[in-house]
C-alpha cells in the first residue's frame, strides 16, 4: 500500500504549499522539504525491505510490491503500480533530488512562493508516477502531468537577468517538444492496444498483457518508434535535443536539478522498461541506428559545451553527451552495459544536480553567468571553486567516482557486442576533459576582471555547503562501493537482457 503514496505525498504535499503561502512565505518551504523528505523515507524503506536481487526467468516480470485498482474497466485500463529493482532506484534518486531542490531554492525564490512549490511538488510526484506505473494510459497520463509544471517553473520563475519573452519561449519550445511526442507515443500506445484487441478481443493497457501481444514485423517496427520518439525527445538524443539548451539556461536552479538529474532518466527507464520489452525484435533491429545516434550525442554534446561562454549551457550540453553513453548502453543487450547505464544514470544525476547547484550559487554572488566575465575566483569564495573542480572532473569520469565506475562499465560490457562503436565512443572522453578544464580555467583561473577583482564574496552558507558534500559523499560512495546498486538492479537488467538479447540472436548477423 505505500506505492501510491509514494505518489500522492508529492500531489497533496504541493497542493499544502500553494494554500499556506498566506500563513508566511516560509511555511511552503517547510511543507515542500517535508514532503520530499517524508517520499525519500518511504523509498528507503522499500529498499530496506529487500527481494530485489532475485533473478526471474525472461518474459515473467516480478515486482517486488504491486498495487492493483480498476480505474476504467470497460477499456482494460487501471490504477496499476509496482516496483522492481529498477523502478526503486529511480524513486530513490528522484526524492534524493527533490529534497536537495527544495533546499537550493531555499532564498532563490521571491514571488509566489506556494505556486512555485507546488509546482516543484507536482513534477516530482509525476515523475515518481511515470517510474511506478505498470499500465500504459497510467503511465501516458504521469508523463504528460509532468509538463506544464514545468512549463511555468521556466515561465514564471526562470532566469532572473533575462526578460518574460525569453523565458516563456524557451518554456514553450519545451512545451512543444514534449508535448508532440508525447502525442507521438498516445498514438503508438493506442495503437498497441488495438492489436492487442484485435488479436484477443479483449481491451487492456496492463503491460503484462501486452508483452504477449502478436504482431506483424511492420507493425512492431512502426510502434517501436513511436515509443523511441518520445523517449529520443526527453532523454534529449540529437538532433531532436533543441528544447533543452534554453531549457536549462532558462529554469532557476531547482528546475535544471529536476531536467537534468531526474527528467532525462525517464526516457532512459521508458526505453528499458517498455520500448525493448514490447518490442524486442524491432529494438534489435533498429539497433545499430540507435548506438550511432548516441556516439553522435556524445561528440555533438561535448563540441558545443565546448563553444558556450554561459556556464549553465555549456552544462546542459554536457548532459547531450552523457546520456549517448546511456543510450548505447541500452541497444547493445550486454547484461554488464545495462547495469553500466542505471549506474550511470544514478552519477550523472548526482553530478549533474552538483554542477546545477554550484553554477546557481556562482550566479547569486556574480549576477553573471558569462564565464568572459568571470577568472580569478579560485582566492575569492572559499569552497566554492573547489567542488567546482570536483564535479567537473567527476562529470569526465574521475576514477573514485560513480562517473567512472558507470562509464567503465558501459565501455566494457559494449567492447564485445559492437568494437567500433565502443572505440569511437571513448575518444568522447577525450572531449569531456576538453570542456571540462576549460570551464574552469575560464571561471575560475586567469586574471580576474576588474569588477570581479574589486567585489568582496562572501563564502558559501551551511546549507549550500551541506548540499553539495552530500553530492560529494554519494558520488564518492558510488564510485568505490557500488554493489548495493549493482546487486538491487540485477535482477530486473537481467530480464530485459534476456528480452532483448533472444532477439538479437535472430535479427543481428
Amino acid at each position: 500500500m505505500l506505492l501510491p503514496w509514494l505518489i500522492l505525498i508529492p500531489f497533496i504535499g504541493g497542493f499544502l504549499c500553494w494554500q499556506t503561502e498566506r500563513f508566511g512565505v516560509k511555511m511552503p518551504r517547510w511543507i515542500a522539504l517535508i514532503t520530499m523528505g517524508l517520499t525519500l523515507v518511504l523509498s528507503l524503506q522499500l529498499w530496506l525491505q529487500g527481494g530485489y536481487s532475485l533473478t526471474q526467468s525472461a518474459g515473467i516480470p516480478q515486482w517486488q510490491s504491486e498495487f492493483v485498482m480498476p480505474w476504467i474497466p470497460r477499456f482494460g485500463i487501471s490504477i496499476h503500480l509496482a516496483i522492481d529493482g529498477l523502478s526503486l532506484l529511480m524513486v530513490v534518486l528522484t526524492g534524493l533530488l527533490g529534497v536537495l531542490a527544495v533546499l537550493c531554492s531555499w532564498r532563490e525564490i521571491e514571488k509566489y512562493q506556494g505556486f512555485f512549490h507546488l509546482n516543484l511538488m507536482w513534477i516530482l510526484g509525476g515523475v515518481i508516477g511515470v517510474f511506478l506505473a505498470i499500465d500504459m494510459f497510467l503511465f501516458f497520463f504521469f508523463w504528460e502531468m509532468m509538463l506544464v509544471p514545468m512549463y511555468f517553473l521556466i515561465a514564471l520563475w526562470g532566469h532572473k537577468a533575462s526578460d518574460g519573452k525569453t523565458r516563456i519561449t524557451a518554456a514553450t519550445k519545451f512545451f512543444i517538444y514534449t508535448q508532440a511526442s508525447g502525442l507521438v507515443m498516445l498514438i503508438a500506445i493506442l495503437a498497441l492496444a488495438f492489436v492487442h484487441f484485435n488479436a484477443t478481443g479483449v481491451w487492456t493497457f496492463n503491460y503484462e498483457d501486452l508483452l504477449k501481444t502478436p504482431m506483424s514485423h511492420g507493425v512492431e517496427y512502426m510502434l517501436m518508434l513511436g515509443f523511441f520518439i518520445a523517449f529520443a525527445v526527453k532523454m534529449p538524443v540529437v538532433p531532436l535535443h533543441g528544447w533543452l539548451p534554453d531549457a536549462h539556461s532558462q529554469a532557476p536552479t531547482a528546475g535544471s536539478v529536476d531536467l537534468a538529474g531526474i527528467l532525462l532518466k525517464t526516457a532512459a527507464y521508458g526505453l528499458l522498461r517498455f520500448a525493448l520489452p514490447l518490442f524486442p525484435n524491432a529494438s534489435a533491429e533498429f539497433a545499430p541506428i540507435a548506438m550511432w545516434l548516441g556516439v553522435i550525442g556524445i561528440f555533438y554534446g561535448a563540441w558545443m559545451a565546448f563553444c558556450q561562454y554561459d556556464i549553465k549551457r555549456l552544462i546542459a550540453y554536457t548532459s547531450v553527451s552523457h546520456m549517448g553513453f546511456v543510450l548505447i548502453a541500452i541497444y547493445t543487450g550486454s547484461q554488464l552495459a545495462y547495469q553500466g547505464a542505471v549506474i550511470q544514470m544514478i552519477a550523472h544525476g548526482l553530478s549533474a544536480a552538483g554542477l546545477f547547484i554550484l553554477c546557481g550559487q556562482l550566479y547569486e554572488r556574480l549576477h553573471t553567468r558569462d564565464m568572459r566575465q568571470m577568472g580569478g575566483l579560485w582566492s575569492k569564495i572559499k569552497w566554492l571553486p573547489a567542488l567546482s573542480m570536483f564535479f567537473a572532473v567527476a562529470t569526465l569520469g574521475m576514477p573514485g567516482t560513480g562517473n567512472f565506475v558507470g562509464e567503465f562499465m558501459i565501455l566494457f560490457g559494449s567492447y564485445k557486442v559492437v568494437p567500433v562503436i565502443t572505440v569511437i565512443s571513448t575518444f568522447g572522453l577525450v572531449f569531456a576533459s576538453v570542456y571540462s578544464l576549460s570551464m574552469l580555467h575560464r571561471a575560475y583561473f586567469g586574471k580576474a576582471k576588474s569588477d570581479i577583482a574589486a567585489q568582496e564574496m562572501r563564502g558559501m552558507s551551511l546549507r549550500e555547503l551541506s548540499i553539495v558534500l552530500l553530492l560529494v559523499v554519494l558520488l564518492v560512495l558510488l564510485g568505490f562501493f557500488p554493489q548495493p546498486i549493482l546487486d538491487t538492479s540485477h535482477a530486473a537488467m537481467s530480464n530485459i537482457q534476456q528480452w532483448f538479447v533472444n532477439s538479437v540472436s535472430t535479427t543481428r548477423p
